[in-house]
């Protein structure tokens, strides 16, 4: 898709505060797995945090609660985003995100095509992942099922209770 790219947001709310030690691992693995992800091919765009090493963008709360983190990005492509997910350390993390994360009981992920040099918001991203909670798949927000050329999702992809 020329002069489209892919934006994401993935949000989830910490069975415990950052500082605690039963999300340290997780916490400690921010800065790594972030790092990874800015130096991939393809990746685009990451919103930040503080800056503070180890808190990854933790400091941009979701309601006013500190315990809901999020992670919003831009990539060029399906596959690349695919690739950051899925062939790299990220996917040890978030198979392991049952031992930090509650279980939302809803849709928690989002991607969206944005025009080439935009820079999604969180509320943009929040919108977006109401929208989809609302009105199932569409062009306007989406999840891995809708994109035809989500290969590897469709050979990693998480427990549908995970989802709903």
């Amino acid at each position: 898709m020329t002069g489209l790219h892919l934006a994401e947001l993935n949000i989830g709310r910490l069975l415990a505060p950052t500082d605690d030690p039963r999300v340290a691992e997780f916490m400690g693995a921010l800065d790594r797995v972030n790092g990874l992800g800015k130096r991939m091919p393809g990746f685009v765009w990451m919103m930040e945090g503080s800056g503070e090493p180890g808190t990854g963008n933790t400091a941009t709360k979701i309601g006013g609660d500190p315990q809901f983190v999020s992670n919003l990005s831009v990539w060029e492509s399906v596959e690349t985003l695919e690739n950051f997910v899925w062939n790299t350390v990220h996917r040890a993390f978030y198979e392991r995100r049952a031992e930090w994360f509650e279980v939302l009981g809803k849709m928690h992920f989002v991607m969206w095509r944005v025009p080439a040099g935009h820079r999604p918001t969180l509320d943009e991203g929040l919108a977006r992942l109401d929208h989809l909670q609302a009105h199932g798949d569409s062009d306007h927000a989406f999840g891995w099922s809708w994109l035809k050329e989500a290969r590897l999702y469709r050979q990693h992809q998480c427990n549908p209770m995970a989802a709903e």
